[in-house]
């Protein structure tokens, strides 16, 4: 593959491994958190990697950012590789972690410009550059406080702006709304959408709410087990599996009308939220 074919791709992984080592002695063993994870993103694609927690999601995402070698397996990220090349690779890529990146004693401006020169930025230019990405992500007038003093939502932007810093065309966006409300998850939604759209940026964020992929993604790659266990377009992924039976099972009686209110609760709100498909829901409720 040439050196223009791995730009066009900002992601190409073939074959990645990540195993890590648990228990001492006899009871010493080996767990596969990502087994043979093979993934492309196209360049000014917007790609949902879903799965529940523990399926590999983070891991994959620490390898492809250079946070964490790979046991085996290849990849390339903005057509450097992320062994050989891992500074390159840094140095092209914005990251937000799920953790978050605020959390010291300097002001919110501080923090930004900080992140910019490290970056090799002038402290003008990531100033102005700064000031910038408050504007844009709803930040105005909170430049001087401190992050500890924000919002759940606020913070979160502030971890955008701060992984925005030094205006990379490929983002990585780990489980950026986790812990939201509603409100702040929709805002943060529109300002994520707007990277493409305004930046032409190239996003890859790790997610487990469906809604959020659905909302977000040209292509969702589902992984569970730490192997991706489906790859397609929203619409294509819901089609696939309208009409499946889902079974619950009840071992205490008296809550059975209880767990069959609930479950008409959340099918009316799917249907009120979700024009997609004509949906045939049958339930089944069941003692164990």
């Amino acid at each position: 593959m040439t050196s223009t074919q791995l730009h066009a791709r900002k992601i190409h992984a073939r074959g990645l491994v990540q195993t890590f080592q648990t228990g001492r002695g006899k009871t010493k063993s080996e767990v596969r958190a990502v087994n043979g994870v093979d993934l492309d993103v196209a360049e000014g694609e917007v790609v949902a990697f879903l799965g529940p927690n523990g399926a590999g999601k983070t891991t994959t995402l620490r390898m492809l950012t250079t946070l964490l070698r790979p046991t085996a397996g290849t990849a390339t990220v903005a057509g450097y590789d992320v062994i050989r090349e891992s500074e390159q690779v840094r140095r092209s890529i914005g990251y937000v972690s799920q953790a978050g990146s605020t959390g010291s004693t300097a002001r919110a401006g501080e923090e930004v410009m900080d992140h910019g020169m490290l970056y090799g930025m002038s402290m003008a230019d990531a100033k102005r550059r700064g000031q910038e990405l408050f504007d844009e992500l709803d930040l105005t007038g909170l430049w001087e406080r401190q992050p500890k003093t924000m919002s759940g939502g606020q913070r979160r932007r502030l971890d955008i702006a701060m992984g925005l810093i030094h205006e990379p065309t490929l983002v990585f966006l780990d489980e950026p709304t986790t812990g939201l409300d509603p409100q702040a998850r929709a805002n943060l939604w529109q300002h994520i959408s707007r990277l493409r759209t305004e930046r032409n940026a190239t996003i890859f964020l790790t997610t487990h709410y469906l809604d959020e992929a659905d909302a977000l993604a040209d292509r969702i790659l589902i992984i569970d087990n730490g192997q991706i266990v489906a790859a397609d377009t929203a619409d294509n992924l819901k089609a696939g599996l309208a009409g499946d039976l889902v079974d619950l099972e009840i071992t205490d009686a008296q809550q059975v009308s209880r767990a069959a209110e609930k479950l008409q609760a959340l099918i009316n709100s799917a249907d009120d939220a979700v024009e997609v498909l004509d949906t045939h829901v049958r339930g089944r409720v069941r003692r164990a």
